[in-house]
């Protein structure tokens, strides 16, 4: 930046979930060191998060003069003081503190990052694919919407996994012992 003197970045400087990011897959991210600008944009990105105990993530912008409108959403993820704090301050916080305030679903020791992870990625895909597109859907667009509204939205949302071959694979198999078989339709 320093070089180049870049002032303002274009509004696709970074994809920014909402705006050019859509991706309707779950995303989970593995986080084992600092997080801090870009790195913590992508954790911020993700669906869900695993971090090591030794990761760290801050918004250090403030202390380069610079600004962080990718992390618009960062009082949607955790208590707007917090997010007032570490954009304020650009004091990055711990693993365990990320997990407190609900900003990574889970800390576990580094040694142990990359299967924990793999084992969470291997529980949502297990599962029905409308169900888990639809799940993501309607977590991200109620976030958009007010209460009365998001139940409309989340109807909207779900109505076609009800009605899809899987809604009835799903049932059927539990009541014949087995595993689902999902089509994904």
């Amino acid at each position: 930046m320093a070089e180049v003197a870049l002032t303002v970045p274009p509004p696709d400087y970074v994809p920014q979930p909402g705006r050019t990011l859509a991706i309707t897959k779950p995303v989970v991210a593995a986080v084992n060191g600092v997080a801090f600008g870009g790195g913590f944009l992508l954790a911020q990105s993700a669906d869900l998060v695993v971090a090591a105990e030794t990761a760290s993530f801050g918004i250090t912008e403030a202390r380069v003069g610079r600004g962080a409108p990718w992390a618009a959403p960062l009082p949607w993820l955790v208590p707007p003081r917090l997010a007032l704090q570490m954009l304020l301050t650009g004091a990055p916080i711990t693993a365990r503190r990320a997990y407190e305030v609900g900003l990574v679903n889970e800390v576990v020791p580094a040694e142990e990052l990359v299967a924990r992870t793999r084992e969470l990625v291997a529980s949502i895909v297990a599962n029905a694919p409308l169900s888990v597109r639809a799940g993501k859907a309607m977590v991200y667009a109620v976030a958009e919407h007010g209460r009365s509204r998001a139940f409309e939205v989340a109807e909207e949302i779900w109505e076609p996994v009800y009605r899809s071959d899987d809604a009835q694979e799903g049932p059927r198999a539990f009541s014949e012992r087995r595993r689902p078989q999902w089509s994904g339709r």
